[in-house]
C-alpha cells in the first residue's frame, strides 16, 4: 500500500499549505482529497508535486506492505 504521510511533513518544511497548492499551482483539491485518503493517484500527479516541492518521490510517498 502507497501511503503520503511524507508528503504532508516535506509541505510543511517546505512552508507550501494545501490552500497554495490549489490557488497558486492549481493542483484540484479532488488530487489532494485522494492523497490524504491514502488513495490511487496518476504519477502525473506525484511528478507535478515533485516538481512544486522540488524533492524526491520519496519525500512525498512510502510503500507499506499489507499485513
Amino acid at each position: 500500500m502507497i501511503v503520503y504521510d511524507r508528503l504532508w511533513e516535506t509541505m510543511k518544511k517546505k512552508n507550501i499549505s494545501q490552500y497554495k497548492l490549489i490557488n497558486e499551482y492549481h493542483v484540484s483539491a479532488g488530487q489532494l482529497s485522494r492523497l490524504r485518503a491514502n488513495s490511487h493517484v496518476s504519477s502525473h500527479t506525484i511528478d507535478l508535486l515533485c516538481k512544486i516541492l522540488d524533492c524526491r518521490v520519496e519525500d512525498v510517498m512510502t510503500f507499506v506492505k499489507e499485513q
